[in-house]
């Protein structure tokens, strides 16, 4: 086993600096804010709500696991309203993004990390603008994408630099041992969240993942992370990526279908 899987499987997760070169990511964040200023903000009415998980009952967010959809912030910037995320098939709509989500050194390390028939499941633009980007709970991936057995995997990419001032992610070592909390369902057009287990997260010990601009950090779909919300001047963009293992069965009841035309995909 290598020294990096042999790291993953202990703590959880990886921080792993200037996996991505300079223009990569510069051409990223260009693509990003095309996409937010060419959204119609007027005709997007969900909001990505973290605590009450109110958007669960919009068509417009359980329609999305196939689509390209902005989301927006609770709070407002003034009287302007402000993007929350953008999601959730970027990696397999917009050719910049799949030109950046399939490259072989992502092939690779997802491989040494022992995903046997990787299969790109959903992406996600991260925009956490200044002053209004909101807090992030603690919270496993793997409430929301199931496989029996788990297999998903979090590729969170750094658009910008991510600090404790803006919000950076923030992971708890080990936490992917303790078995999954709660488990997001969906039936039809209904979606409720099952308590598993109702011991709250720890308060100490979390990392705090302070990096550049470039960097990656890997994590196991059971590892808890969270990040605080950004009331600085200055934005912190993410791109997020999920992968899951072909060989596992994809849950029934997970909230995220794909339409029978886009069949999902891996690294080529």
């Amino acid at each position: 086993m290598s020294a990096l899987r042999t790291q993953f499987e202990r703590d959880g997760f990886l921080v792993l600096p200037d996996f991505v070169g300079p223009g990569a990511c510069a051409a990223l964040r260009e693509a990003a804010d095309a996409l937010a200023a060419e959204t119609d903000l007027d005709e997007v009415r969900t909001i990505f709500d973290v605590r009450e998980q109110r958007h669960g009952e919009d068509r417009w967010f359980l329609d999305s696991g196939g689509e390209v959809r902005a989301f927006l912030e609770p709070e407002r910037d003034g009287d302007a309203v402000r993007i929350n995320k953008i999601g959730h098939a970027l990696h397999d709509r917009l050719p910049s993004f799949d030109r950046f989500s399939r490259t072989p050194e992502l092939a690779a390390l997802v491989r040494e990390l022992g995903v046997a028939r990787p299969l790109l499941l959903q992406s996600m633009l991260i925009f956490k603008e200044p002053r209004v980007g909101g807090e992030v709970t603690a919270h496993q991936d793997a409430t929301y994408l199931v496989t029996e057995p788990p297999s998903v995997l979090g590729l969170w990419f750094a658009l910008d630099d991510a600090t404790r001032e803006n919000g950076c992610l923030e992971l708890l070592p080990g936490g992917h041992r303790e078995g999954l909390r709660r488990r997001y369902r969906r039936d039809g057009d209904r979606t409720w969240t099952e308590e598993l287990d109702a011991r709250p997260w720890p308060e100490a010990g979390w990392r705090a993942a302070e990096v550049r601009a470039g960097a990656l950090v890997v994590f196991h779909g059971l590892t808890p992370h969270r990040s605080g919300p950004n009331r600085s001047t200055r934005t912190r963009r993410a791109y997020t990526l999920h992968v899951i293992d072909g060989a596992a069965r994809y849950a029934d009841d997970n909230w995220l279908r794909r339409p029978p035309e886009l069949p999902l995909r891996g690294f080529s």
